[in-house]
């Protein structure tokens, strides 16, 4: 382990640094990220833990702080919490003893000003999450409210002097008027002056009506935060509670499963004993609990017995008996998956594009979230006017075309002779495309209705890929993908999202189809919901949460995936994903695991049982199944992707600009490329331009539509675009009904014609 670094001023109050934490007598003192911010010792286990996960917060107004020896030292509030903490140095020691004591007191006269500040109220101790000194802020809010009125009401004791004195010298300059228009004019300015100090106390009134107002409610808030405070803490350790009881259990059902002596973990047993000083509760990395709520694993894998392995194809028969697999499935070893023979490829010998690795750095520029997205709350994201400033450079329709970042699993998936095996590669391939939104926070460009995005990799990678965008009200974009290794790839996403003010849910609608030339397996499926949390405050980060179920309908095979939504409590590694490959009849063949950002593996199931009930009650199946293999990898990122909003090395090269694509292609889009080249406030300024000629068009689609029909009310609000690469159809298979690729794109690309392209930019 590295020296921790010396802790760092950042700012203000706040101070951050690595520090030794003790847990227990077993695991004893343990690295933890410290912060210090508006009297508040926070803990995490890492930095990136900061943006959702605390793991423990001591507030310095009411706290002790011992020293006890050259490194150590001790911060308690009383007995409720008591962090024994040890330094690198007794130099960093002493920054931060320094540092905490001046923290503490700040805190505690922030806490004196806030009970003398006029309200009977008690001090409430502010919260992680918000702002030290929430009393004191209120007041000081008010006796500003109470300043400014003061003001007011001597401007308008000067308004009334003054507008009387105005009004005394217009009455006597009226009595010696020398004319009738005089004296019109006269009358006009005193209708005037008494207008405006009619104003201006009205203006005070609703001034001093609303002081009144904020002044009588104060104590009434004050209460009702205390409240709140009250029974979130208390809904905190009921929960607290809950899992303690629910980790219990897991353990104990644990030890009664029925599993192979080299599989249990012995040291489960001595954990547990011995108490350490201070809370240790979320510590220990095998004490993070489930959520109370979290369902519980439908399967539990084993290692298969050796006699499995030592198994020859002499006996495949009593193999197929004994663990009831199909001969067909039986056929192969444990390493054809892993290992699929393939004829050796032949060297490339004409010369690969050099495509760009890099594109310039994200701008920093500020801009308040909450200004724009508080109108928006419950909105269609669609129908939402935002800035470049939330987006990435790259359309919706490039964003699909990511999809094909690992085309290699259906490469490979298309020389399997068996459709199981098939199947682990298309379901890999599945997980495989959420593995680029892990980091990638930024939205993409919503499409122009006509636009296109063409992705010829048929050179280097040996496939072509088109999506257009083929309607505008609901969003909805068709992809069709070719492969000269025999696969092809379609398919049809409408987004359904919504806004719910802390998070955002992406509910792709639609359906994915693969199909394999060789063996015709039609292969279909649907997305997971995606949602980002923390749009309002904190770091924003992507989840990927349900349920997958890809279907092969020539033979009735079918892969369930389910992918685990985060959980503070649960001992699974975060963005898990897991799946069992059965045939027609139900039975189980394959075992998927792994997670949706990393890599997933796969283990041939040789024998499945019924195991004991879990902690809900469900009865859970036991697959004993040979080593598992990986079958999937992420790439890793680009050198800098942090500065280039974490694009991968595929997604750098799909705004590049190319000859000879369609004028409605996403890389001919203004707005995108002034983003992509920093020029953001251009860039705003145009998009704003597309999309007022977008609605243009739409309204013009719309007269015709009405034109056209027998009656004006069968033409109303009806949209007659026409895609111009695809076209709508039944699918036999599938029995969905979806936009699929008609033809001529690319034979209209060789020639260099582009007249039937409309002007959509």
């Amino acid at each position: 382990m590295s020296e921790p670094k010396p802790p760092t001023p950042t700012g203000g109050d706040t101070y951050k640094g690595w520090l030794f934490k003790w847990t227990n007598y077993i695991k004893g003192y343990q690295r933890r990220w410290f912060v210090l911010s508006n009297g508040l010792l926070s803990y995490y286990r890492t930095q990136a833990e900061m943006g959702h996960t605390c793991r423990g917060t001591i507030n310095l107004a009411t706290a002790n702080i011992a020293v006890e020896d050259s490194c150590n030292f001790v911060i308690s509030n009383g007995g409720a919490q008591t962090y024994h903490l040890k330094a690198n140095s007794e130099v960093e020691r002493q920054r931060w003893i320094t540092a905490l004591e001046l923290a503490k007191a700040k805190a505690v006269h922030m806490q004196a000003e806030s009970d003398d500040s006029g309200d009977e109220c008690p001090a409430v101790p502010p919260t992680p999450g918000q702002g030290g000194g929430r009393n004191s802020e209120v007041q000081s809010t008010l006796r500003t409210l109470n300043s400014k009125v003061e003001d007011l009401n001597t401007c308008n004791d000067l308004i009334v002097k003054h507008g009387s004195a105005l009004q005394r010298s217009l009455s006597e300059l009226e009595g010696i008027r020398a004319g009738g228009d005089m004296g019109e004019k006269i009358r006009q300015v005193t209708e005037r002056a008494t207008l405006f100090r009619i104003t201006s106390n009205a203006m005070i009134n609703a001034c001093r009506d609303f002081l009144s107002l904020a002044q009588s409610h104060s104590k009434r808030w004050q209460k009702a935060l205390q409240v709140e405070r009250d029974q979130r803490i208390r809904l905190e350790e009921t929960l607290e509670q809950l899992a303690k009881q629910h980790n219990h259990l897991e353990r104990a059902f644990r030890g009664a499963t029925v599993l192979p002596p080299s599989f249990s973990n012995p040291s489960l047993g001595n954990k547990g004993g011995a108490s350490g000083k201070g809370d240790a509760s979320d510590e220990d990395d095998e004490n993070e609990f489930f959520d109370a709520m979290e369902d519980p694993a439908e399967f539990i894998t084993v290692p298969a017995d050796p006699k499995y392995h030592r198994r020859s194809g002499s006996n495949v028969s009593g193999l197929s008996n004994e663990t009831g697999m199909d001969d067909q499935s039986v056929n192969f070893d444990e390493l054809s998956l892993a290992s699929n023979p393939e004829s050796p490829q032949p060297l490339e010998l004409e010369p690969v594009r050099q495509r760009r690795t890099r594109i310039p750095d994200k701008p920093n520029y500020y801009l308040n979230l909450w200004s724009i997205m508080k109108n928006c709350i419950g909105k269609e994201l669609s129908k939402i006017p935002m800035p470049v400033n939330f987006n990435e450079p790259l359309s919706m329709l490039q964003r699909l075309s990511e999809d094909l970042e690992y085309y290699e699993l259906l490469d490979k998936g298309a020389k399997c002779q068996s459709s199981l095996e098939q199947m682990c590669y298309v379901a890999a391939f599945t997980v495989s495309s959420y593995s680029t939104t892990v980091h990638r926070t930024g939205k993409p460009f919503n499409p122009l209705l006509g636009e296109t995005f063409e992705l010829d990799r048929l050179k280097d990678c040996g496939y072509r890929s088109l999506c257009e965008q083929v309607s505008h009200h609901p969003p909805a974009a068709a992809h069709h993908a070719m492969s000269e290794k025999g696969w092809s790839l379609r398919q049809e996403i409408t987004l359904a999202s919504k806004f719910r003010g802390k998070y955002l849910s992406i509910m792709p609608l639609g359906s994915i189809q693969c199909i394999f030339e060789k063996s015709n397996n039609h292969y279909s499926w649907k997305k997971v919901t995606t949602t980002v949390h923390n749009i309002i405050v904190g770091k924003l980060w992507i989840d990927q949460s349900g349920e997958i179920d890809v279907v092969n309908h020539k033979t009735g095979d079918r892969c369930h995936l389910k992918f685990a939504p985060y959980s503070y409590f649960s001992r699974d590694v975060p963005r898990k994903v897991t799946g069992v490959v059965t045939d027609k009849d139900g039975k189980a063949h394959y075992v998927l695991s792994g997670t949706w950002d990393e890599k997933m593996e796969f283990s041939r199931i040789m024998q499945s049982s019924k195991g004991e009930n879990g902690t809900e009650g469900k009865q859970r199946t036991v697959y004993q199944t040979l080593k598992a293999k990986e079958i999937w990898k992420k790439n890793p990122l680009p050198d800098g992707a942090e500065n280039m909003y974490y694009f991968s090395t595929l997604a750098l090269t799909l705004n590049e600009p190319e000859d000879g694509v369609a004028p409605t292609d996403s890389r001919r889009r203004p707005d995108q490329r002034l983003m992509e080249d920093g020029r953001w406030d251009e860039a705003n300024a145009e998009k704003q331009r597309l999309e007022e000629k977008q609605r243009t068009n739409r309204r013009e689609r719309e007269r015709e539509a009405v034109k056209a029909a027998s009656s004006p009310e069968e033409g109303a609000h009806q949209d007659n675009h026409q895609a111009l690469w695809f076209e709508k159809l039944d699918d036999p298979v599938s029995g969905e009904t979806l936009h699929v690729y008609k033809g001529g794109y690319w034979e209209t690309k060789d020639s260099g014609s582009w007249d039937m392209c409309p002007d959509i930019f």
